[in-house]
């Protein structure tokens, strides 16, 4: 006979404010955001996340382990529905809303909404509570916190754009989890009074004149073969190669960002 651990109903509210009845502790846990299932691996629960995404890369063995639940936008709910899970964790933006409904009418459905460092945060502590990790996450995010402490400002922000994307090209503004990050590592983000994810143009991009070109690793694989393309539109600017994961992704792996801006500058 196989051992069923006992459970009990929690109720917490996600980041969204939705109130959602989780049996505790879950042990059957679908993960539809990458940095959020690197989370739960590194908070010790690789035994009960049973489902991701195919852009959960981190870690290695996650997409190993756990059972692939399509795309952060185009969900498998024949597989979910085979997996029987008992939580799912998403995200307001990068997952799709419609999608997220359909899930939240037949499990609980935990939602994280980011776009501050204090945010993050707040969903790492939120993540340890429903998941039965509370003091692991705890410790998880003071040491973030900390980090971000001691990574003091420059004098004087650099002015900078930050690409997400080329043809046509997007740049990461204001009210963005990477516009934090940029403020946090020194940056003063040219585009900072555009919305989100907005397209611009080369004249634009000359006209705003960063001192700094952020070039992100993801999600379009910008490399060193693209710099010379940005160099003309903007002379005078230092142009870098960045790694995306390190201003984007908001759970275990902003342990290593406030180090990394620091070299950054």
């Amino acid at each position: 006979m196989s051992y069923k651990p006992l459970q009990r109903p929690l109720t917490v509210v996600d980041q969204l404010g939705r109130r959602v009845v989780v049996p505790f502790p879950p042990q059957r846990i679908v993960s539809l955001v990458p940095s959020q299932t690197e989370l739960l691996f590194d908070l010790g629960l690789a035994e009960k996340v049973v489902g991701v995404t195919k852009f959960c890369i981190h870690p290695a063995e996650a997409r190993q382990k756990a059972a692939i639940m399509g795309g952060t936008k185009n969900f498998n709910f024949e597989r979910i529905a085979e997996l029987k899970p008992d939580l799912i964790i998403g995200n307001k933006e990068e997952n799709h809303q419609a999608g997220i409904e359909q899930l939240a009418a037949s499990y609980p459905v935990w939602l994280s909404d980011i776009a501050t460092l204090n945010e993050a945060l707040r969903m790492m502590r939120g993540v340890g509570v429903i998941t039965s990790r509370r003091e692991a996450a705890e410790m998880l995010a003071a040491e973030t916190a900390a980090a971000f402490a001691a990574l003091a400002p420059p004098p004087t922000p650099l002015p900078a754009a930050y690409f997400i994307w080329r043809q046509p090209y997007m740049v990461a503004a204001g009210g963005t989890f990477i516009d934090d990050m940029l403020r946090r590592a020194g940056f003063a983000n040219v585009f900072a009074s555009r919305g989100r994810y907005p397209e611009i143009t080369a004249a634009e991009l000359a006209a705003a004149a960063p001192a700094r070109i952020l070039l992100s690793s993801e999600p379009y694989p910008f490399a060193e073969k693209h710099v010379a393309e940005f160099q003309a539109i903007c002379p005078a600017a230092r142009i870098d190669i960045v790694d995306g994961e390190l201003f984007s992704w908001y759970g275990s792996r902003l342990r290593q960002s406030a180090a990394y801006f620091r070299t950054l500058r």
